[in-house]
């Protein structure tokens, strides 16, 4: 070995041997499997009616929870959401969660979409505010309407005995005047009767953390599950991130870098990705994830595969 080569070699050896030393996340197999649940989106074709129940098929095994499916802005996917929750009912496992949004329509309205739950078995409902439709400028109730999502809690609470959940925002709703109005708002979502809140994804898992210790602070003891979005398109992903309010690491796109016309290599990098997220979460205390499919199962299966969660035996007949 020449001289240069052998002062190179000892410096990268010194470094190692006096470098911090970083504790390593815990073996799998140290942790319990967590609870998980899952959310699909109503189809608007037959080809994306054939992904979605492919998707639930694939999910249904893993014994989650239970799954929500959302609901379009302004209620325009409400008969899609309806038929969706309700084939879920008749035909699958599954303990299905129907979203429900205070937009564009009056009380009375939103009140018999919840009796019509009810009446096809549904116990479970994932309360939101909702956003306006494409074109119509900033959210305004509808003047016979429930203005905001705590209101739309007390509403459900007052038709049927409902768990229901609603939205968090580690990183602040965009519409919210500061991070303290925002958590005092989930607050009164959760005085109003909500059971549990699931937040918007994030990729920092501290941000994350922060929200936890801010929201015990300020009384909140129902579940905060996280939300937890498996990125295979990082592209679409940061557009859609600057709209909602989560920060894009600029880690992220140095990872993502290059794979623009390699799908394979994204869906790898993707699944290690949020497998390491959910594993520091998991080694942080956190024991419950709420997985955004986008009606995309190979990602999340990996991911809760991982996680030590495994298919569960069919029920005999």
């Amino acid at each position: 070995m020449n001289h240069l080569a052998d002062r190179a070699a000892s410096g990268t050896l010194q470094r190692w041997l006096t470098g911090p030393r970083v504790a390593g996340l815990p073996v799998p197999t140290e942790l319990p499997p967590p609870a998980l649940s899952f959310e699909f989106f109503p189809p608007r074709t037959d080809a994306l009616e054939q992904q979605l129940w492919a998707c639930v098929r694939r999910l249904e095994p893993l014994g989650p929870r239970f799954v929500s499916v959302t609901y379009g802005a302004g209620g325009s996917t409400q008969e899609r959401t309806h038929a969706t929750v309700a084939r879920l009912v008749r035909e699958t496992s599954l303990t299905p969660a129907a979203h429900l949004t205070c937009v564009g329509a009056s009380r009375g309205e939103v009140d018999d979409v919840a009796r019509r739950y009810w009446e096809a078995g549904v116990r479970h409902i994932v309360a939101l505010r909702g956003d306006a439709p494409a074109g119509e400028g900033s959210y305004l109730p509808h003047p016979e309407g429930y203005a905001y999502a705590a209101d739309l809690v007390a509403g459900l609470r007052r038709i049927g005995d409902f768990e229901i959940s609603v939205a968090a925002y580690p990183e602040t709703h965009p519409a919210a005047s500061s991070p303290g109005a925002d958590l005092d708002n989930l607050k009164r979502k959760i005085d109003a009767g909500a059971t549990r809140a699931i937040t918007q994804y994030f990729f920092d898992t501290e941000v994350f953390l922060r929200f936890l210790d801010r929201a015990h602070a300020a009384g909140i003891t129902v579940p905060i599950v996280p939300g937890i979005l498996p990125v295979s398109n990082f592209n679409q992903v940061r557009k859609f991130s600057a709209m909602c309010g989560t920060t894009v690491p600029g880690w992220m796109g140095r990872l993502f870098e290059g794979l623009d016309e390699d799908p394979e290599t994204r869906r790898m990098v993707a699944a290690a990705l949020a497998a390491e997220q959910v594993r520091l979460l998991q080694a942080n205390g956190v024991d419950e994830f709420h997985f955004y499919t986008l009606n995309r199962a190979d990602l999340t299966y990996a991911i809760a595969h991982i996680l030590g969660v495994r298919p569960q035996p069919a029920a005999l007949p």
